[in-house]
């Protein structure tokens, strides 16, 4: 996968905290850009309301693999798309970029489950949702 696989694209810039003793960005960071280039397009453009929407998305799966290291400073170009989409469930594929880099260093899935916010059981994705994931269908 390269740049152009990702129909939706975040900038995040590296934060100083990020790095590691080793002078490059720690592997859990990884995982905090996955979760923000993801729940930054659920709120801007599917609509999903995190304090008092009936439904929300839990992960239930997530995987990362490490292709070159990042470091700070600098931004991460975190490109998103979706590569399944269910009844009730989206398997997000990333790639996180150095600015101006075609090749990713690192690539991930994630997988949201979509439940209801208080008794915690599948729902089906919402139709704003769904809308917005059908747009970024890989």
């Amino acid at each position: 996968m390269d740049r152009s696989s990702f129909p939706h694209f975040l900038g995040i810039t590296l934060r100083w905290k990020d790095n590691d003793v080793y002078g490059h960005v720690n592997n859990v960071e990884y995982y905090s850009f996955f979760d923000t280039v993801i729940n930054d397009f659920l709120i801007r453009v599917g609509g999903l309301d995190i304090h008092r929407g009936e439904v929300i998305g839990l992960c239930v799966d997530s995987q990362c693999t490490f292709k070159d290291s990042l470091e700070f400073p600098g931004t991460v170009d975190a490109g998103l798309r979706a590569g399944q989409l269910g009844n009730s469930s989206v398997r997000y594929e990333i790639g996180l970029f150095r600015e101006g880099s075609d090749e990713p260093a690192a690539t991930g899935r994630f997988v949201h489950v979509f439940v209801g916010r208080e008794d915690r059981r599948p729902v089906p994705v919402p139709d704003r949702i769904r809308e917005a994931l059908e747009g970024i269908t890989g």
